[in-house]
């Protein structure tokens, strides 16, 4: 005989996102199911820069995880970007901080604080295989454990936390968008000096060869290569040695010769653009699930805190019996388009590993070159004000910064 339960949501995974969500709807009040596959509570995603970008730490600090984070050793990074022009970083009293912190550590943290909250039952070792219906609304979702044991939990929203390839997307048969990736990406911790910005981290955009150093927690350095396509025989043939040639290839490279490296090479030859459907009557996306995105730009763990904070508070009221469901759905839709679709466009659009086109170049060159243009592309750099923004208060002042470089040249 099937077990029959009843919560408000059931969240479908239980990394990033999926406890972001599944904490602050609870703190609403909600009774909550949270749905992990992984049975191991210390479980973490591999694959993963773990640079957190600075529009993201709101949401950690609301959530009560920053201070924990930065006792298990945190780094407060700034970015800077480095271009055939010269290195692009704000000044200090205007750029913003993100923090980076191993993804061995965090998602264990965060997981426990999921595991403690009041009205959060995280169900570890579970999958869902299907999703309930009543008519054309979503309406719980039936679980299985590793014993064959099952659960069918019925609750007015399904949240989709499972990130890149979703199954949850599959079982509600969510339209989707896939652009092609014409990147690979291979990395690795190193011990050893730190870089000489440390600890902020450095992006290398070497048109169109890539490559970063993220200073994180222990002194540790995670090198990462994110080259077209074509290098790949060079990385297969030997990961480590591909990586260390290929960073320090760079102008004024960071000092991955004299580190060594202290984690297993990490790999990952596709990663399509995906882009789904964000909600359907009863059914909400977030994080992965959501939108999977190039991760060249460092947006991945980010946009996850941040879509799981934006549909707590847009379906939360609706959850208390303040306002229809549908309503807060379409709030959140509208939050998650204005913050990050212009940002998601102009990603998705770069990472055909295609060369700088004619306005990145004016821009670029120009803020390596002037502060006041430097700060605003931290701003827009790290996700806090959007490509419409930026482009409108730039423009003009790249072309004059250029024109005086020119004439005193």
């Amino acid at each position: 005989m099937v077990q029959r339960e009843r919560r408000d949501v059931v969240v479908v995974g239980g990394s990033l996102a999926g406890c972001t969500a599944g904490i602050l709807l609870a703190r609403q009040g909600a009774r909550v199911a949270m749905i992990e596959k992984q049975p191991d509570p210390a479980a973490f995603k591999r694959i993963c820069s773990h640079f957190i970008q600075a529009s993201a730490v709101p949401t950690i600090e609301r959530l009560g995880l920053l201070e924990p984070m930065l006792e298990a050793g945190a780094v407060r990074p700034r970015a800077r970007a480095w271009t055939h022009w010269g290195t692009i970083a704000a000044p200090p009293e205007s750029a913003s901080l993100g923090i980076n912190l191993r993804r061995e550590l965090l998602d264990p943290m965060l997981r426990k604080m999921a595991i403690e909250e009041p009205g959060v039952e995280v169900m570890l070792g579970w999958t869902v295989t299907r999703l309930l219906r009543d008519g054309d609304r979503f309406s719980g979702a039936v679980a299985v454990d590793r014993e064959g044991n099952e659960v069918e939990i019925v609750a007015p929203l399904v949240v989709g936390a499972d990130g890149r390839d979703s199954h949850v997307a599959k079982l509600a048969e969510l339209r989707e968008k896939v652009r092609r990736h014409e990147r690979l990406a291979y990395g690795g911790y190193f011990t050893g000096p730190q870089p000489e910005s440390a600890p902020d981290g450095t992006v290398y955009f070497g048109d169109p060869q890539f490559a970063a150093a993220f200073p994180t927690d222990g002194d540790l350095v995670f090198y990462v290569a994110m080259p077209t396509k074509d290098r790949l025989p060079e990385f297969r043939r030997d990961p480590e040695k591909a990586l260390v040639d290929y960073v320090s290839d760079f102008p004024d490279p960071p000092p991955i010769r004299q580190s060594r490296l202290v984690s297993e090479m990490l790999g990952k030859l596709q990663m399509p653009n995906r882009v789904r459907q964000l909600t359907a009557p009863g059914l909400g996306m977030i994080g992965d699930a959501a939108m999977a995105t190039d991760p060249l730009f460092g947006i991945g763990c980010g946009w996850a805190f941040q879509s799981g904070e934006w549909l707590a508070d847009s379906v939360g009221p609706a959850l208390r019996g303040r306002g229809s469901l549908e309503r807060g759905l379409k709030r959140y839709r509208r939050l998650y388009n204005r913050h990050l679709r212009g940002h998601a466009f102009l990603i998705h659009d770069y990472s055909t590993a295609r060369r700088f086109n004619p306005a990145e170049r004016l821009l670029f060159s120009a803020a390596s070159r002037d502060p006041k243009l430097a700060a605003t592309f931290d701003l827009f750099a790290t996700r806090r004000i959007g490509p419409t923004r930026m482009m409108a208060t730039t423009v003009p002042r790249s072309l004059l910064v250029n024109a005086r470089h020119a004439l005193a040249r």
